[in-house]
């Protein structure tokens, strides 16, 4: 059974930076497209950002220019890399390889001064 897992999330004050990493098996993330989600309590989950396999990024606009994806195919992991962090981007944070309907356990993410 394929697991994808999250880490790196925690409380960050506005304007802060963090580092979502997203570790899965073997070279899944070289072949398919890797996508972050975010869900915000009463919120619908929402598309954050995602990474094809020939590396074309997509980002919601509310994140373009603050967040970044990426993948290391040496260590079977992609990241998030958010910066200028709001208030607003306080959610959980899932990575999702939507190919094979995998998705991470969720990470919680809290921008909070």
């Amino acid at each position: 059974q394929v697991q994808l897992v999250e880490s790196g999330g925690g409380l960050v004050q506005p304007g802060g930076s963090l580092r979502l990493s997203c570790a899965g098996p073997g070279d899944i993330f070289s072949r398919y497209t890797v996508i972050w989600y975010r869900q915000a309590p009463g919120n619908q989950r929402e598309l954050v950002a995602q990474i094809t396999s020939t590396s074309v990024t997509n980002y919601a606009d509310s994140v373009k220019d603050r967040f970044t994806i990426s993948r290391d195919s040496a260590v079977n992991t992609v990241y998030l890399q958010m910066s200028s962090l709001k208030p607003e981007d306080t959610a959980v944070y899932y990575c999702n390889v939507p190919y094979i309907a995998v998705w991470g356990q969720g990470i919680q993410v809290t921008v909070s001064s």
